[in-house]
C-alpha cells in the first residue's frame, strides 16, 4: 500500500487487540493494540511496516498512531477497570516531540475517566539508542503519572542489559517466537535467566510474547514469565476477549508443567542420593592421609559409569589436586595443569560450599556448558574433610540417557 492511501483513509485504520494473560489468575489482564487497515472489501492488513519505515514522514506516523490509539481508548473506556491497555510507540517518535503528542492524548482521555495506571507504553529496546538521558527523564515523568513502561524484545539482539537498570521499566517483554518447536537452546535460556534475575532486582514483571506452541509456553513458564501473549493462548481480535477465555487451557498446561518439573526434581534427587551412597562407600576405602591425586583416581574409577572428570578444591576455590579425566578408552589419567587454579569466580561456588557445610551432603548442580568439552554437563560436589571438597563432572551422554536430568 502507498502510505498516502493510509493517511487519506485513516477511518479505515482499526485496532485489533491481542490479550495479555497472567499466570497468577490465568485470566486476561490487558490487551495490546495492533494496527490494521481494513479496505472496502473487508480485507485486512497489518500496519507494522508503516510504523517501521524510516522513509515515511514522522508526522504521518504520529497522526496515524494517534488515530489508532484514539479508537482503542474509546473502546477501552468501556472495559473492566482492572484491565490494562498496551500501546506500542516508536521511541524515536516519542523523543521527537518529547512525548507531547502521546501525553496530550492520554490527558484528554483522563478527563473522560481513564486512569493512567491502566496504560502501558511499549517501546522496543533496540530503538532506544540515542538521547537516552532525555528519554530516561521522560520515562520517569510518565511513571510518576502512573503510566507503566514496557521494554519490548529485550535480549533478542545484542542489546545492553544495562538499559533495564537505566530505565527501570515496569514490564520486560521477551519474544520466544523465534525459538523453534523442540529447539529451545540452553544459550537462550541462560540469557533469559539473566534477564529474569535483573528484572526481579529492579521490580519489573516478565512478559513472554510470541507464544505459538506448547513448548514455548512451557519455556516461558520455566523462565519466570508472569504474563504471556501469543496465538497458542489467544489470537489478536477486533474485540476484547473474555477474561476467562483461556483459563481452562492454562490450568491444564500448568498442571502438566508442574508434573514434569516434579519428575525432573525427583530424578535429580535420586541421582544425588545414588552418588551419595556410591561416594560414601568409596571414601571408606581411601586412607585418611592419601594424596589428593590418589583420591581422585580412586573416585574416578569407582564412578566410571557417570563421571568423566574428578578434582578437589578447598573452600576458597583453589584446586588442590590435578584433574583426573577418563580418556576415550575409558581409562583414568591425571592432568597436572589443573592444580592451583582458582574456581571461586564461578556462579554459586560459595553458596554451594555453605550448603554442603550446613547439609553435610553432596549437591548436584544445574545444567551448564563445560568450556573444554563444549557440551552440557552437571557437577556433583561433596564435602570430604577439613574444608576440602571433591567435584565430579557428569557428561551429557549420561544425563541424556537418564529421564529428567536434562
Amino acid at each position: 500500500m502507498d502510505p498516502l492511501d493510509i493517511m487519506m483513509n485513516l477511518d479505515k485504520v482499526i485496532p485489533y487487540y491481542q490479550p495479555v494473560v497472567s499466570a497468577d489468575t490465568r485470566q486476561v489482564i490487558g490487551y495490546e493494540v495492533k494496527a490494521y487497515y481494513k479496505d472496502d472489501e473487508g480485507e485486512k492488513q497489518r500496519l507494522d511496516w508503516f510504523f517501521k519505515d524510516d522513509s515515511i514522514p514522522q508526522d504521518f506516523q504520529l497522526e496515524a498512531n494517534s488515530k489508532i490509539q484514539e479508537k482503542a481508548l474509546d473502546d477501552f473506556l468501556k472495559t473492566d477497570p482492572s484491565l490494562s491497555l498496551f500501546l506500542n510507540y516508536d521511541a524515536r517518535l516519542l523523543y521527537e516531540d518529547d512525548g507531547e503528542t502521546l501525553l496530550n492524548l492520554l490527558h484528554t482521555y483522563q478527563d473522560k475517566g481513564l486512569a493512567l495506571h491502566r496504560i502501558v507504553i511499549e517501546l522496543k529496546e533496540e530503538l532506544i539508542t540515542e538521547e537516552m538521558n532525555s528519554l530516561r527523564q521522560l520515562f520517569k515523568y510518565m511513571q510518576t503519572l502512573g503510566i507503566q513502561i514496557a521494554l519490548d524484545d529485550v535480549g533478542k539482539t545484542n542489546g545492553n542489559l544495562g538499559r533495564l537498570v537505566e530505565f527501570e521499566p515496569n514490564i520486560v517483554k521477551i519474544n520466544v517466537g523465534f525459538l523453534k518447536e523442540n529447539k529451545l537452546p540452553q544459550l537462550y535460556q541462560d540469557v533469559h535467566y539473566s534477564i529474569s534475575m535483573l528484572a526481579r532486582k529492579i521490580g519489573a514483571t516478565l512478559l513472554f510474547k510470541g507464544v505459538s506452541t506448547y513448548n514455548q509456553f512451557n519455556y516461558a513458564w520455566r523462565n519466570g514469565g508472569r504474563y504471556y501473549q501469543g496465538n497458542y493462548l489467544l489470537p489478536s481480535q477486533p474485540h476484547f476477549a473474555e477474561l476467562d477465555a483461556c483459563k481452562e487451557k492454562m490450568e491444564r498446561d500448568f498442571q502438566l508443567f508442574v508434573n514434569f518439573e516434579t519428575k525432573k526434581m525427583t530424578a535429580q534427587l535420586e541421582l544425588t542420593n545414588r552418588i551419595n551412597k556410591q561416594f560414601g562407600a568409596t571414601l571408606q576405602t581411601i586412607k585418611p592421609n592419601a594424596p589428593y591425586d590418589e583420591i581422585i583416581i580412586t573416585v574416578g574409577k569407582e564412578c566410571t559409569p557417570f563421571a568423566f572428570r574428578v578434582y578437589i578444591c578447598n573452600d576458597e576455590g583453589i584446586q588442590l589436586s590435578s584433574n583426573a579425566e577418563k580418556n576415550k578408552e575409558g581409562q583414568w589419567e591425571l592432568y597436572y595443569e589443573g592444580r592451583h587454579k582458582n574456581w571461586s569466580w564461578r556462579p554459586y561456588f560459595f553458596e554451594n560450599i555453605v550448603r554442603m557445610n550446613v547439609e553435610k551432603k553432596g549437591i548436584l548442580s544445574d545444567l551448564y556448558t563445560d568450556i573444554d568439552r563444549d557440551e552440557q554437563i552437571r557437577t556433583y560436589s561433596y564435602p570430604i574433610a577439613n574444608n576440602r571438597y571433591i567435584f565430579i563432572d557428569i557428561p551429557y551422554n549420561y544425563l541424556y540417557e537418564q529421564e529428567g536430568l536434562l
